[in-house]
């Protein structure tokens, strides 16, 4: 197996073999028009481990993280988490790391909003 398609598995806790390719990940995609690899297609490159075609993909900045996708897809194959996983995967590739917490207090002001914070907590810890 990819090293890549071996991380994006970890990362996203998913199993991309469950998917059944019903589509409704896609339809509930508010932002499907504007996606080179739509969801329920997204999920097929990980299962075929086409990590290059998912590495160039303009899918992975276009995904708005809502998550609609989760909610429809019937098997429980979260097409989202999927997609945020490649996207942490990329980054890394090109060695952006994620910052330390000693660098986080710097970077706040007192206007920054603490649903934000955990929010940002919850994504990106893993």
């Amino acid at each position: 197996m990819n090293k890549q398609v071996q991380q994006i598995k970890e990362i996203s806790g998913v199993n991309p073999l469950k998917c059944m390719k019903c589509g409704k990940c896609s339809a509930s995609c508010p932002n499907f028009e504007n996606m080179d690899i739509p969801p329920h297609l997204f999920v097929s490159y990980v299962q075929n481990e086409n990590i290059e075609a998912l590495m160039a993909s303009t899918s992975l900045e276009k995904c708005l993280s809502c998550f609609a996708c989760v909610e429809r897809c019937p098997r429980g194959v979260k097409p989202g988490q999927l997609i945020d996983a490649a996207r942490q995967v990329y980054v890394r590739s090109r060695g952006q790391q994620m910052l330390s917490p000693d660098e986080i207090p710097a970077l706040l002001d007192e206007e920054t909003p603490q649903q934000l914070l955990m929010s940002a907590f919850r994504k990106y810890r893993r």
